[in-house]
């Protein structure tokens, strides 16, 4: 599979709401994510490591709506950009999310995302 058919298939599963299956069809094994953020999760290893990762954002944020752009991709790279209404339940602070996130794909998996924000 080409990395812009992956690309494209990862990114639809992920405008339909299913980011867990697209994690789980996509993901390598030994995946590594870089939040741009401090603290437990700004680097996490491995597939499962990222799977705790979102099933604590899920956990934790009320999403209000959203909507998922892309992909757009060059070599063995492409990002998304997502845009979240979302309100943190530690807060309570209803707030917009505008990131994007950057995938690498090697042997067919991604192997590598990085979150810009």
């Amino acid at each position: 599979m080409t990395t812009a058919a992956l690309a494209k298939d990862f990114t639809e599963l992920l405008k339909q709401g299913n980011d867990e299956a697209a994690a789980a069809k996509y993901n390598a094994d030994d995946i590594v994510s870089y939040e741009a953020m401090e603290g437990p999760m700004a680097v996490c290893h491995g597939k499962e490591a990222i799977k705790r990762k979102g099933d604590w954002w899920r956990a934790n944020h009320e999403v209000h709506g959203g909507s998922v752009e892309g992909p757009y991709v060059n070599g063995d790279q492409f990002a998304v950009r997502f845009k979240y209404d979302i309100t943190p339940k530690a807060t309570g602070e209803r707030v917009v999310v505008d990131e994007v996130g950057v995938y690498t794909v090697k042997g067919g998996k991604i192997s590598e995302e990085r979150f810009f924000y």
